[in-house]
């Protein structure tokens, strides 16, 4: 689907990218990670030549990407940043419809996919097809964000850290729409992340970079264990998994009798992502033990426990 070949990328006398030899198959979510400064997201622009190449080649279908037009390219591959950049005086229909308008859709095609879109992403067409960015919350911008990039059925998505700047709990619930989605369209996902927790639950395989170069690629399971540098060791065990930000019992605070508000209840063995999932539209639930009731959780005290966690741990949640 998509081939590097002997790809490089050199800002002046710098070389940020250096000879970069993989492949990435249709259909595959095919996760970018590495430090800061490691070449990632520069590799990304390649793809789409917002960076162009300064050695070697990148083939689409087998096509060079230098064969394409450069708007013909562009208009077919969708772009997900963290910045989602949304137009703020153009409705979200508006927003979502630019690329289709450009290639001369169709009035009704357009409006069709736009509702076809906002359902995909989980927003009400009724509801938010007529409303402006600055009505919505950030993780909805994102969702807007995410309908835009499939606007015109692209073949490849190209997504820059789109969920870095949310909260933790917006966050995993748009990562798991994302798996959700995935199964339900036949696009190739190219996805920059320095999250590792967040690679190894989204990526089918993933490339681990380092000065500019790529150390291994491999599915979640062969980086965790068959690591072939201690560079990869290293960078995967960065990740804290001494301590889990969502266990129940880290994050329970005592239960309000008085609060009437509360209208979910879960039992003390619920997933971390059950949680997250009940948060995201109930903004307290019970906590229930053998019975009885021992606690609740709510949204501020999932988020009051991850920044002290992340002071804990020097900034890695």
């Amino acid at each position: 689907m998509i081939t590097f070949a002997g790809v490089s990328k050199a800002f002046g006398e710098k070389e940020v990218v250096n000879s970069l030899d993989f492949s990435i198959e249709k259909g595959e979510l095919f996760v970018l990670i590495g430090p800061s400064g490691c070449g990632k997201t520069t590799t990304l622009k390649m793809i789409n030549r917002l960076e162009e190449t300064s050695g070697g080649s990148i083939t689409i279908n087998e096509r060079n990407i230098r064969d394409y037009a450069l708007h013909d390219l562009r208009y077919d591959i969708g772009y997900v940043l963290q910045q989602i950049a949304l137009f703020p005086h153009m409705t979200v229909e508006e927003n979502i419809a630019i690329v289709p308008e450009l290639k001369r859709w169709d009035k009704s095609k357009i409006h069709q996919r736009v509702t076809e879109l906002l359902e995909l992403v989980g927003l009400e067409p009724g509801t938010y097809r007529n409303r402006k960015p600055a009505e919505l919350s950030g993780g909805q911008q994102q969702r807007v964000g995410v309908a835009r990039a499939l606007a015109a059925n692209p073949e490849v998505i190209l997504m820059d850290e789109p969920f870095s700047a949310l909260d933790p709990i917006t966050r995993v619930k748009l990562q798991d729409d994302l798996l959700l989605m995935k199964r339900n369209i036949n696009k190739t996902i190219v996805f920059v992340t320095h999250d590792m927790t967040e690679a190894l639950k989204l990526g089918d395989r993933i490339a681990v970079m380092n000065e500019g170069g790529v150390v291994q690629i491999g599915t979640p399971e062969e980086l965790r264990n068959q690591p072939e540098s201690q560079f990869v060791e290293e960078f995967i065990s960065s990740t804290d998994q001494t301590v889990d930000p969502f266990d129940i019992k880290h994050v329970m605070i005592p239960f309000d009798t008085g609060d009437g508000s509360i209208s979910e209840t879960v039992t003390t063995n619920i997933s971390k992502e059950q949680v997250l999932n009940q948060l995201v539209t109930h903004e307290k639930i019970a906590v229930q033990e053998n019975g009885a009731l021992v606690g609740m959780i709510t949204r501020e005290s999932v988020i009051q426990f991850l920044a002290t966690q992340a002071k804990d741990v020097g900034g890695r949640v």
